[in-house]
């Protein structure tokens, strides 16, 4: 029995809810370990006692979204197909499907890398710059464009192994280059004196690393091999990593714009404003990586299952994911909203930053525990190819609701308006995910029901 064909039998018989553990462990890991790198520049940046450099750091970070947002098109959309593919035994097509991802991800990276850097002002302005901190954005965007080629590739790796059910891989790959950055970033930013530079020199590096030991990981396991050879971008791979991978480019992009639009709002009433926006959004970011990370531990159940026509188990993976995680977030979220004030203390920043990201980050926390529902809802609708319902899903939080919700409660309430936004938008995401989710777990029921599903 050759290696998928094992894998086959393990995704589609072995108990769920210890299976998804099992999944879930290292992606929890390595989606934590790699937000709080991404929080590292925040964090070591901060404790330069500058609120427009700390402000510079959220400003950039609307282009890494978009950079990830092309990264996670290509890893989701390669990656759903391959395990529903490997879920029919289909592994001539799968590895195929690796090769198109990874190398079509390499080429989009370095489209962005080469129009980023020719306008790089226009850029930075673009994506909420001010006066005072237009300088530290330019100098902390170049070197984050120079690596978006392998940043968007890496992250295409990452998803194809955990879409394979390796997950373990991917953790070593991702929380490799996390570790090196935690530690290069205080080197660079205060040994060197190299400031903000340092810590985007850090960030690319260390992603660097990871996409190496990625891409060796990925040659030298039993996981599909990527093969310049097997690169046909045939129009109907392109078109099914456009039905798996649209949602996360909704969702990654639409989060990047709304971002954009929040800066530009926040600047109104000074650095200090996008400052605590920045913080208090890496802060969610790392809370919400582990409810990510336990989502992708199910989405490999989910592919293989679908695939199969094994509903109930991707009913009752759902289902175990679902109430777990709200669980989970409950507790984090009550025990963060005493500590609020202390969480936000440890990113440096003047008294105006810890006073206005205190009120941010304990407005934001009330509605937490309700994104376990609209997280997972979006990663089964993306990962059974319900590619319109997903993105929906996708956009619904950071975009089709918070955008019109900063617009207008900044302009009924000013600073207060923009705090409440993200909780309103948490709300209405949560109302348009229950009719959505419902009446496909019903029709899964039917199916299984009528003997036309297991």
């Amino acid at each position: 029995m050759d290696s998928q064909e094992k894998k086959y039998i393990k995704m589609t018989t072995a108990p769920v809810k210890p299976l998804i553990l099992k999944l879930s462990v290292p992606t929890i890991a390595s989606m934590m370990v790699t937000t709080f790198y991404n929080a590292a520049d925040t964090f070591f940046v901060g404790k330069l006692s500058n609120d427009s450099i700390t402000s510079a750091v959220g400003v950039v970070f609307s282009l890494m979204a978009i950079i990830q947002a092309v990264g996670f098109f290509f890893g989701h959309g390669s990656g759903n197909y391959i395990s529903r593919e490997l879920g029919k035994k289909n592994i001539e097509s799968a590895e195929k499907m690796a090769s198109v991802g990874f190398f079509s991800a390499l080429i989009a990276g370095t489209v962005i890398m080469g129009a980023g850097l020719v306008f790089l002002e226009p850029l930075a302005n673009l994506l909420g710059s001010t006066p005072s901190i237009l300088p530290y954005a330019e100098q902390y965007m170049r070197f984050i464009l120079l690596g978006a080629p392998y940043m968007t590739a890496q992250l295409v790796l990452n998803n194809q192994l955990r879409f394979q059910g390796n997950a373990l891989f991917a953790m070593i790959g991702i929380v490799s280059g996390a570790v090196l950055n935690i530690g290069l970033d205080p080197l660079f930013i205060f040994v060197f004196d190299m400031g903000i530079s340092g810590a985007a020199l850090a960030t690319i590096i260390s992603q660097a690393v990871s996409f190496i030991l990625l891409f060796i990981g990925v040659q030298k396991s039993d996981n599909l091999t990527i093969r310049l050879r097997n690169f046909k971008p045939t129009l109907h791979f392109l078109k099914q990593i456009c039905v798996g991978g649209f949602p996360s480019l909704c969702r990654q992009g639409i989060a990047a714009l709304s971002t954009v639009f929040l800066n530009h709002a926040a600047g109104v009433y000074g650095d200090a404003a996008v400052a605590a926006f920045t913080v208090v959004q890496k802060i969610m970011m790392f809370a919400n990586s582990a409810l990510i990370g336990f989502g992708q531990g199910f989405q490999p159940v989910c592919g293989f299952n679908w695939g199969a026509r094994k509903y109930s188990r991707v009913r009752e993976a759902f289902w175990f994911c679902v109430l777990s995680g709200f669980g989970f977030l409950l507790v984090l979220s009550g025990f963060a909203y005493v500590l609020a004030e202390q969480i936000i203390g440890l990113f440096g920043g003047s008294d105006a930053v810890l006073s206005i990201g205190t009120r941010i980050f304990r407005a934001q926390l009330i509605t937490f525990p309700v994104m376990s529902f609209v997280v997972l809802s979006n990663m089964m609708m993306q990962n059974i190819g319900k590619v319109i319902r997903a993105s929906l899903l996708a956009m619904s939080r950071q975009g089709l609701a918070l955008i019109p919700a900063i617009w207008i409660l900044s302009a009924v309430a000013g600073l207060d308006g923009l705090i409440w936004a993200q909780p309103v938008s948490d709300f209405a995401a949560l109302l348009l995910a229950v009719p959505i989710q419902i009446v496909v777990l019903v029709s899964m029921k039917k199916a299984i029901r009528e003997g036309r599903a297991e």
